[in-house]
């Protein structure tokens, strides 16, 4: 798989970062499994949770091929696949550096309901909002280091978190709020710790049909042939 410019530079500066509840949604009635979203132990399944095929996505919000999937393949799987009730799709994150956690977070406010627009605000915008991390200096990678809220606080502010929570319907108190969430920001690294560790989970994206990883499926392309079979 060709590496993109902007994907070398995103690894490295995560890797020199890294350093490292809501409950379930109402059911909507059977048919609306697109609007059917409960969360799980360390992500949030959209679609039947009877469904004959059960995708589970690991994705990180720095990673270019997680948004090069985002734009070829939840509009296909969201029409033809999960609004079937034939497949539901869970989605789990990998954490790769305090950037990623600090959207994880943000995706993760408020109730399960929300979490399919904020992650496709987050993971359709990435091109944009991930810009700074480019040319990014050397104290501002030290600010986005500060523990805790002050640090992800930090991330939100030069980054364009707050505008797109705002576009999302949160004040600015409120995504501070989810933001200083330590229970939260612990847990997602912890589920993020365990998934990493999963036999075949080699980078992002990664997915799972039925709980078996598919090793080296990391595009739309490479994925659907495969959901085909299992159904």
């Amino acid at each position: 798989m060709m590496v993109s410019k902007l994907a070398r530079v995103v690894a490295l500066a995560g890797a020199a970062l890294l350093g490292i509840g809501a409950g379930p949604a109402p059911k909507p009635a059977a048919g609306n499994w697109v609007a059917t979203v409960v969360a799980t132990d360390g992500g949030h399944r959209i679609g039947n949770p009877d469904a004959k095929v059960k995708l589970a996505e690991y994705i990180s919000y720095t990673c270019p091929h997680c948004a090069a999937f985002a734009k070829e393949g939840e509009a296909p799987l969201q029409l033809a696949y999960i609004a079937t009730g034939k497949l539901s799709l869970e989605v789990r994150h990998l954490i790769r550096d305090p950037i990623d956690l600090t959207a994880a977070m943000l995706t993760n406010c408020g109730p399960a309901a929300k979490f399919p627009q904020n992650h496709a605000a987050f993971m359709l915008g990435q091109d944009k909002w991930i810009a700074p991390l480019a040319n990014s200096t050397a104290t501002q990678q030290q600010r986005w280091r500060t523990p805790g809220a002050a640090g992800r606080r930090a991330i939100a502010n030069d980054f364009g978190f707050y505008a797109i929570m705002e576009r999302r319907g949160y004040s600015r108190t409120e995504t501070d709020r989810c933001l200083a969430d330590e229970a939260m920001a612990k847990s997602l690294a912890e589920k993020s710790a365990a998934d990493w560790k999963l036999p075949g989970i080699s980078g992002t994206p990664g997915f799972s049909i039925n709980g078996t990883i598919m090793p080296g499926t990391h595009s739309w392309a490479a994925l659907e042939p495969q959901l085909k079979q299992f159904l």
